[in-house]
């Protein structure tokens, strides 16, 4: 396609050359002809120019916004490959994870087969935590208990509270349901007397550990004692009166026997 510009220069040379042929031919007022088209002639040739010039200016204003676009194409591009990257380092994070989210579920289904438990575990476990909730209280009840020659287990049979049903109320002995460390006080009451004193000892199993013990001839006597002891599940313990000792109670709960457990083991 022809530009503007080409066209003119065209029209310009088909100008020049009729002028040069008007100028070769001799006729009656060639002279008058000739002084008329002369003028219009150069009144072209400047239009052309101008416009020539113009088209010039157009031309440099075009290239400046081809040199524009071409630099804002080349940033697009620079971005665009920039974007590309990212997504790429994106898809690779996504599959990153998604390998460790597949890790992840496979090792819950592990442990979830792993901790899969039987009726019979699951009582086990639920009498496992019953057995860490073990606290009792007991007095002996109205009346006097004693002299005996030979040493005698006391039965508190008056029970004030047996949280997990550790104490044994008929027999009074405590029997340990879990391995732990458990703490036991006694407290007994007993008149004065010139030969029956009033005291009892603290038994594990088939040992006594602490001792409470007092003798005199009038008035009351309130000897007590207590101890912390470390305990196998049946580990027993209980309360022995001395032998040719006493001890009495009445409604005030004055002789009385208690333990709980402090914490397994």
């Amino acid at each position: 396609m022809k530009t503007p510009g080409a066209v003119l220069l065209l029209l310009w040379w088909g100008l020049l050359v009729v002028a040069a042929e008007s100028g070769g031919v001799q006729y009656e007022g060639a002279a008058s002809t000739q002084q008329t088209c002369q003028p219009d002639i150069h009144t072209v040739l400047r239009e052309m120019s101008a416009l020539l010039a113009e088209q010039r200016v157009e031309l440099r204003h075009t290239k400046t916004q081809l040199e524009a676009m071409e630099k804002k194409a080349e940033s697009t591009e620079t971005r665009l490959r920039a974007s590309e990257k990212t997504v790429e380092e994106q898809r690779a994070v996504i599959r990153e994870l998604k390998d460790k989210q597949v890790e992840q579920a496979a090792a819950l289904r592990a442990v979830g087969d792993s901790v899969t438990l039987t009726g019979s575990q699951v009582e086990e476990l639920r009498r496992d935590r019953e057995g860490r909730k073990v606290s009792f209280s007991a007095t002996l009840g109205d009346g006097y208990f004693g002299p005996f020659t030979v040493s005698t287990t006391l039965v508190f049979g008056n029970v004030i509270t047996n949280i997990g049903s550790a104490y044994n109320p008929n027999t009074g002995v405590f029997t340990a349901p879990v391995r732990g460390v458990y703490h036991f006080v006694f407290f007994l009451f007993g008149d004065g007397h010139a030969s029956n004193p009033t005291g009892a000892w603290l038994y594990k199993n088939d040992k006594y550990i602490v001792m409470a013990y007092s003798k005199q001839e009038s008035q009351y006597v309130k000897p007590s004692n207590g101890a912390s002891l470390v305990l196998e599940a049946g580990h027993v313990v209980y309360i022995k009166l001395y032998p040719n000792a006493w001890v009495r109670d009445n409604v005030n709960g004055h002789t009385a026997f208690s333990g709980h457990l402090l914490f397994t083991m």
